[in-house]
């Protein structure tokens, strides 16, 4: 199977379908859609939107991408990681510049996967992600700790970014509410236990009815999801917001934002999935796919989506094999939508907290982020931990951009550590028996060995080469050299030029294929002469030998 073509992995899976398949399919799509219920309604409020639009997330983006999508299991829908960075653009620019954003991210990821690059997310660090993914886990605690000690705060309180969530925090917690920290810790006990007594029905579930029951049957006085905001069971509408160019110069930001963290999050759910059921998934097509599923979950008034490994993990538990169960998980929804929303407005708030509490332990990854700084090299936890720093102080987008940056320079030093230029030693052997096994090589002639990529890092090596008054021939051996970069290349040259001036004549050993090119490019072999370039050592001596006397 070509797990690059872009075709949908439903026209594929549908070849060999069964009516045994097509059951196993509905029960898990059914289970996932229960499942994605809590999750959607709590990801939506901890993005600063209503409790439908999640739903309208799981419904819209998720049937899309199932439809369209390169992986056999994913399901998509509202997830934790873009809860920080959708709220932060709706306080700053409104719902119309969250859809613009979203739209535009959708636009990048179908440009992404019809280019297929795909393959580019390999190049992401793994410190990276699993810093901006713990980064991203404390943020969202941080932003729940108001409703689950019930604080109550002033009209006019700051609290668009983490610093200032916990600052107000702090400054407001005698206004705690014993009862909701009552609800909030008896929601998170459930959440913890549950596991253990069931796995089919899914906690969250659990602890919104019970949760439910307690504030209603005892009265006391917790906020529920309806006292703060309007609960509505309509189906989606489209909604085209207002389009200029001063509005996209704005939201293009956020747009990259958010299809960068689509692209990531999704194919590593994908990754995921493959490996539990032994499967590839088209990473394109997926791409692809996910943008079509932003850009309908944003116009029918949702949130940013991706695939969500805790929504796959669970279809794949439960026997989904094909797109069908992430159909029928929005189906399954839109049922839940139309006929049971009106009950969502009874959720306590500190079981929300509870239940984005668990999200954010889930994904936060600590044991995975302890593993790297007790075995990583020095540079990699540094890039780890500054960017897990960056998304909780500042934002996810500054953490990704200097993540990177201080990725690529500490990649870059270390390679340049790699390389080198070594000059050989030259020996009497009547004087030296230890030296029986080096070879040869006339007074007149040097040779020098270059080894590890050649780039702008380390092109300073070569100039470290220097002549004899005798020298007449240099040998230069680049059996160790992969590659050779424009900047190595003009050291070269100029090199070459002072050979020139001082009528040294340069020999290369064993040059490889990318270096080679670059040379025959740049006009270089025609220069040095293609005689001068020899396959092995010995026979690069043997000429040098020849052309010195």
């Amino acid at each position: 199977m070509n797990k690059d073509k872009l075709k949908p992995m439903l026209f594929s899976t549908l070849k060999h379908y069964s009516m045994k398949q097509l059951g196993t399919d509905v029960v898990s799509g059914i289970i996932v859609a229960i499942i994605a219920l809590p999750l959607s309604i709590a990801l939506a409020l901890a993005s600063g939107v209503g409790p439908e639009e999640g739903l309208y997330t799981a419904i819209i983006a998720g049937f899309i991408i199932s439809f369209l999508g390169g992986s056999r299991v994913q399901i998509a829908g509202p997830t934790a990681a873009f809860a920080t960075i959708v709220a932060g653009i709706i306080a700053q620019n409104g719902m119309d510049g969250m859809v613009l954003a979203t739209v535009i991210a959708g636009v990048i990821l179908v440009i992404m996967g019809l280019l297929r690059l795909g393959g580019l997310i390999k190049f992401i660090p793994y410190t990276i992600t699993t810093g901006f993914t713990s980064g991203i886990a404390v943020t969202i605690v941080i932003g729940q700790l108001k409703d689950f000690f019930g604080l109550s705060y002033q009209a006019g309180t700051v609290t668009i970014e983490t610093v200032e969530k916990l600052k107000a925090f702090g400054q407001n917690f005698s206004t705690f509410n014993p009862y909701a920290f009552l609800v909030g810790m008896i929601s998170l006990i459930i959440l913890i236990v549950w596991p253990e007594i069931s796995e089919k029905i899914p906690g969250s579930l659990i602890a919104v009815i019970v949760g439910i029951l307690i504030v209603k049957l005892t009265g006391i006085k917790v906020n529920t999801i309806g006292d703060l905001y309007t609960i509505s069971s309509r189906l989606p509408s489209i909604h085209v917001p207002a389009i200029s160019m001063s509005a996209i110069s704005a939201a293009l930001p956020d747009g990259f934002t958010i299809a960068i963290l689509a692209a990531i999050e999704s194919l590593l759910s994908c990754v995921v999935a493959d490996s539990m059921i032994n499967s590839h998934h088209r990473s394109n097509m997926e791409l692809i796919a996910q943008g079509c599923g932003n850009i309908g979950s944003a116009l029918f008034g949702g949130i940013p989506a991706t695939g969500a490994i805790a929504r796959t993990a669970a279809n794949i538990k439960n026997g989904g094999r094909t797109p069908i169960a992430g159909i029928t998980h929005s189906i399954t929804l839109v049922l839940v939508l139309v006929i049971l929303m009106p009950y969502a407005a009874l959720i306590p708030m500190p079981t929300i907290a509870a239940i984005l509490f668990m999200v954010a332990y889930n994904m936060c990854q600590w044991r995975t982020f302890v593993h790297l700084c007790k075995t990583a090299p020095k540079s990699d936890i540094i890039v780890l931990v500054l960017t897990f720093a960056l998304t909780v102080v500042f934002d996810l987008v500054i953490a990704i951009e200097i993540g990177m940056l201080l990725a690529v320079l500490l990649f870059m030093k270390r390679m340049s550590e790699e390389s080198g230029v070594v000059g050989w030693k030259y020996y009497d052997p009547d004087e030296d028996p230890d030296g029986m096994n080096l070879k040869p090589i006339p007074a007149q002639v040097r040779v020098y060995e270059i080894y590890g990529p050649m780039f702008f890092g380390s092109s300073g090596q070569i100039d470290t080469m220097n002549f004899r008054d005798e020298t007449k021939v240099i040998i230069i051996r680049m059996r160790g050299v992969p590659a050779l970069d424009a900047t190595a290349m003009h050291s070269l040259e100029g090199f070459y030029e002072r050979c020139k001036e001082r009528d040294i004549q340069l020999v290369f050993s064993h040059v490889n294929e990318q270096p080679m090119n670059t040379m025959r490019k740049d006009g270089f072999i025609e220069k040095v002469g293609e005689a001068n370039f020899r396959p092995h050592i010995d026979d690069a001596i043997e000429w040098a030998t020849e052309i010195s006397k």
